[in-house]
């Protein structure tokens, strides 16, 4: 008896003496599934660890994740990533006892800091009307949402929108254009409910020269939000050291929570679907290989750097198209049948159908 007390003072003195982020579990521990409702219309197979055949929203929580990301277009040529998947899949997500952050893009395709296309039904809008069209889209997708009893509990208004959404008319070249189309987007979602959280993201998330310039100008132009949202991939977007250095920066300085919105690693340089990886390094960031361990320890590095974010700001991040495997007919490219994925070696299932060991790591959180 006196060995075991021993042994759980040692332990209780251990626990006391780690440092408060090692302990601290992330309020986000989360993963974006947009392509998820295709990959399974086309056969696409998800398992756990063991080996078993499941639904692959049921693994993610089953393994500690707790917030699912999707994105929505407005007309995209293949008809996914729409409102009626959106409402499809969050409907799963609640019932796994998830939460769930929508991500307007604004497009009928991809939208980042290279391209921010309007959908082909706004091209000829005058510029109020065009505000307009983004508050009643937003507002028709998060109040489907909220009478399906799935509210989201974060909304995006635009997809790393560095150099503003909706371009030319919502180019921050002219940042009150920016303002107004952003503004609409966040009464959109408050009036739907005014407890979901607005996130504004950018991509970069190593360069603290842009975060200053954007949120300085977005505060000068009165631009309201309630989070800062960040893509961070370690093989683009610059050193840890450089996003560590910008994320507590950000969030002290304009004092906002901020996440991790966009992030993931290579498990394997090998292809999966004959279409060529868009990572295909070995080892992609220093010190860490494009193997399945790999994979782990950076998002676990990821982790604990969002942890260490002063005066507990750091609210978690999301792997980006964790379920996105290399399904036939899932490609990137909506208008392309025939395209492929460059992503299936940066899922958080092998290509033996497999949860991998990250997928766990980000559980723990």
């Amino acid at each position: 008896m006196k060995r075991l007390l021993t042994a759980l003072l040692l332990l209780a003195a251990l626990a006391i003496a780690q440092p408060a982020h090692a302990r601290a579990r992330l309020p986000i521990r989360g993963a974006d599934v947009s392509s998820l409702a295709k990959s399974e219309a086309h056969g696409g197979v998800y398992r756990d660890a063991r080996g078993r055949r499941g639904d692959a929203l049921r693994i993610l929580s089953q393994a500690g994740l707790n917030y699912i990301r999707l994105k929505v277009w407005v007309n995209p040529a293949d008809g996914y990533n729409t409102k009626t998947q959106v409402l499809d899949l969050a409907r799963r997500v609640k019932a796994q006892g998830m939460k769930l952050l929508v991500d307007f893009h604004y497009s009928d395709t991809w939208a980042d800091p290279g391209k921010q296309f309007k959908p082909a039904a706004w091209e000829a809008l005058p510029f109020d009307q065009l505000r307009q069209a983004v508050y009643d889209h937003t507002y028709e997708v998060l109040d489907a949402l909220r009478r399906q009893g799935t509210t989201a509990d974060m909304v995006q208004v635009g997809n790393e929108i560095n150099g503003g959404l909706l371009w030319p008319d919502g180019s921050n070249s002219t940042w009150p254009n920016t303002a107004r189309l952003l503004n609409a987007g966040y009464d959109a979602v408050k009036k739907v409910s005014g407890s979901t959280k607005v996130v504004l993201h950018l991509a970069n998330g190593g360069d603290n020269g842009l975060y200053r310039w954007w949120f300085d100008n977005a505060a000068a132009h009165g631009i309201r939000y309630d989070v800062i949202g960040l893509s961070y991939y370690s093989f683009w977007h610059g050193t840890l050291e450089a996003f560590q250095a910008n994320i507590n920066d950000v969030a002290t300085r304009y004092g906002k929570p901020v996440v991790v919105v966009e992030t993931a690693y290579p498990f394997t340089t090998a292809d999966d679907d004959g279409w060529e990886n868009i990572i295909v390094s070995p080892e992609p960031y220093p010190g860490y290989q494009a193997t399945p361990q790999g994979q782990a320890a950076m998002l676990a590095k990821v982790a604990d750097i969002v942890r260490q974010v002063p005066d507990g700001l750091g609210l978690g991040l999301f792997t980006w198209e964790a379920t996105w495997t290399g399904v036939e007919g899932n490609g990137w490219d909506p208008a392309d049948p025939s395209s492929g994925n460059g992503w299936e070696n940066q899922a958080l299932f092998g290509y033996d159908e497999r949860a991998l060991p990250a997928l766990p790591v980000l559980g723990r959180g």
